[in-house]
């Protein structure tokens, strides 16, 4: 005999919610393993090198690869961003009894503080964290890895300390490179655009510049080249599968490391800022 309650089936809302909240739980559980199994991993990237001849050539190798391959985009966004900025605070100024070489001031501590950094840095975990994540996963799928192993090879410093290294000194300079493109851009787009004279903006340049900012600049810099590195690669040196969870694994580097570069962004302007 059938019971009352089995015959009772719940609406369907109720199991949208239930499934969400599974998939919630799922999702969370699998976040707290990965962390935990990323914090193990990190000393492994650390460790003496076997041959520092091999690892000088392939940090190199990514110096050049990361540098070369990125700057064309940095540049391109820094460029427009700067640009955008001058035009926009241009038009909030105009009418107001604010100086108008407040433009130049602000196009300079907005690409500082903030555009040279952090949106290059997310650019960039778009470009080289899937790019990382993709090889290394590549090298695990293809059995690279443990043939690597087998002979005794450390594969996690031997694949990500080289990139770890180029990516800390060339991140740095990539952002430098962005804050000086966008200023070129708001100058461009200031003068010839909003009809700043070339002495308002240099004197906007000038106005109340402090060198703690730029400070602020390369902490963000380096922090977020360790972020970009670190996570692409543990993403794609633990993929399993095949080439659809290889494609899942760049995207997850891309949105982990993004999301991750946003929470640290905010964390650094509450230390050093706050």
């Amino acid at each position: 005999m059938t019971s009352k309650n089995s015959l009772i089936s719940h609406p369907r809302w109720i199991d949208l919610i239930l499934d969400i909240h599974e998939g919630f739980i799922h999702h969370f559980m699998q976040l707290i393993r990965d962390l935990g199994k990323f914090i193990a991993w990190l000393p492994d990237i650390f460790s003496k090198p076997e041959n520092w001849t091999m690892y000088y050539k392939e940090t190199i190798r990514q110096m050049y690869d990361i540098g070369v391959g990125s700057m064309p985009i940095v540049m391109l966004i820094s460029g427009f961003i700067g640009a955008v900025t001058a035009i926009q605070f241009s038009y909030q100024l105009s009418g107001s009894m604010i100086p108008r070489y407040y433009i130049g001031y602000i196009v300079r501590d907005i690409m500082i503080i903030e555009m040279a950094a952090t949106l290059s840095c997310i650019v960039l975990a778009g470009k080289v964290g899937s790019t990382m994540a993709a090889e290394i996963g590549g090298m695990r799928q293809k059995e690279h890895i443990d043939a690597m192993e087998i002979m005794g090879v450390n594969t996690s410093a031997y694949l990500v300390m080289p990139k770890m290294i180029a990516s800390l000194i060339i991140i740095p300079l990539l952002v430098t490179i962005a804050f000086i493109v966008g200023i070129g851009g708001g100058y461009v787009a200031a003068v010839y655009v909003a009809d700043l004279t070339n002495w308002e903006f240099e004197k906007g340049l000038r106005f109340l510049f402090d060198s703690y900012n730029v400070t602020i600049m390369y902490v963000k810099a380096v922090t977020f080249a360790f972020i970009i590195t670190s996570v692409a690669c543990f993403q794609g040196y633990y993929v399993t599968g095949g080439s659809i969870e290889l494609g899942h694994a760049s995207t997850r580097a891309v949105v982990y490391g993004s999301i991750i570069i946003l929470v640290a962004d905010l964390i650094i302007a509450l230390l050093l800022m706050g």
